[in-house]
C-alpha cells in the first residue's frame, strides 16, 4: 500500500517522509505534483502534465491521473520519457537515481512513499482511488506563516480558483477571492492555512496529525505513524529517527530552508524540540496575534 505524506509546504512533510523511509521499506518520491522543475515535471516519475500548483484530482478527471499514479505507486519508471524531457547533467544524475531506486525497490517488494504538499487538496482521492495511507501534516499557523514570511513566499489564489472542480467540491475556497491580487502576504498565508485545515478535517480516510506532536516527542510519535502506514518498527528505524531528530542544528541555524540532494527536498537533520520554540521567529507579537485571529486558532 502506497503512503502519501502531504500538508501545506513548510508543514514538515519532507522531514516526516524521510523518517518514514528510514526503516528501509519505502522508496521516497519527492513532490511529483510540483509544477516546478526540479523536483516536478519529471515524466519518468509521473507521466501526467501538471498545470497548477495544488493540482486538484478527483473522480471527474481521474482518467488521466489514475493510470499515471498507479505507475508511480508500482515503481514503474519511464526511462525514455524522462530522457526525452530532461537532459542536463543534473537531470541525468536524477534519472539514474530515481530509475535505479524504482527498479530495485520494485524487485525488492518495497512500496512507494509520495511526499507531496501539492496533493493536500486531493488527499481524499489518493486515499479512496489509489488506496494510499494518507498522513496529512498541519503546522501551528503562527509558525507556518512565519516560515513563509522568512522565505518571502506567497500564494496566488487564482491558481486555486481557476480549477472549477476544486471550487465545486470545496466551495469554501470562494472566501479567497477577496485576497486575489493582495500584497498582504501574512493574510494570504493565514487564509490558505484556514481553508486547507477545514478541508482536511472533513476529508474521510486520512490521518491528520500536527507537526508539533511529532517534533515534541518524535520516537513514539513516529512509531504510531509506522503502525498506521503498515510499516515494521525496527531498531534500525528507531536509531535513524533518533539521530535525525536530535541533531544540533535546528531550523534556527542558517536560513531554515535548503534544497538538498538529488531529490531536492527541504529536509535537514534537526533538533526537533528546539525547532518548535523557534517556529514563530521573525514575527512580532502583534503579528502572531493577528494570525491567530485570522485562522481562528
Amino acid at each position: 500500500m502506497t503512503v502519501l505524506v502531504t500538508g501545506l509546504p513548510r508543514s514538515g512533510t519532507s522531514w516526516t517522509g524521510k523518517m518514514l523511509a528510514a526503516g528501509g521499506d519505502l522508496v521516497y518520491v519527492n513532490e511529483p505534483l510540483n509544477p516546478q522543475h526540479p523536483p516536478g515535471r519529471c515524466p519518468g516519475v509521473l507521466s501526467a502534465q501538471v498545470t497548477h500548483r495544488f493540482q486538484y484530482i478527483c473522480d471527474d478527471n481521474s482518467d488521466l491521473w489514475l493510470p499515471a499514479f498507479r505507475d508511480t505507486a508500482a515503481l514503474r519508471y519511464r526511462w525514455l520519457a524522462e530522457l526525452r524531457a530532461n537532459r542536463s547533467p543534473y537531470d541525468l544524475a536524477r534519472l539514474l537515481r530515481y530509475g535505479t531506486a524504482f527498479t530495485l525497490g520494485r524487485l525488492a517488494g518495497r512500496r512507494a512513499l509520495l511526499d507531496d504538499p501539492f496533493a493536500v487538496l486531493s488527499a481524499g482521492w489518493f486515499a479512496r482511488r489509489l488506496g494510499c495511507r494518507v498522513i496529512a501534516l498541519v503546522r501551528d499557523p503562527v509558525s507556518f506563516v512565519a516560515s513563509w514570511e522568512r522565505l518571502g513566499w506567497t500564494v496566488y489564489f487564482h491558481e486555486l480558483l481557476e480549477q472549477p472542480l476544486l471550487v465545486r467540491d470545496h466551495p469554501e475556497l470562494l472566501e479567497l477571492r477577496s485576497l486575489v491580487g493582495s500584497q498582504d502576504r501574512l493574510a494570504k498565508a493565514a487564509a490558505l492555512w484556514r481553508v486547507t485545515r477545514a478541508i482536511l478535517e472533513r476529508t474521510p480516510g486520512i490521518l491528520v496529525t500536527s507537526y508539533e506532536s511529532l517534533a515534541a516527542d518524535p520516537v513514539p510519535a513516529f512509531r504510531r505513524l509506522y503502525a498506521y502506514a503498515g510499516l515494521p518498527w525496527t531498531p534500525a528505524a528507531e536509531r535513524r529517527i533518533t539521530r535525525a531528530c536530535c541533531h544540533e542544528a535546528g531550523e534556527g541555524a542558517g536560513s531554515g530552508f535548503a534544497w538538498s540532494g538529488l531529490s531536492r527536498t527541504a529536509y535537514r537533520p534537526m533538533d526537533s524540540r528546539r525547532a518548535l520554540s523557534e517556529g514563530p521567529r521573525g514575527l512580532t507579537p502583534d503579528q502572531a496575534t493577528r494570525i491567530r485571529a485570522l485562522t481562528g486558532a
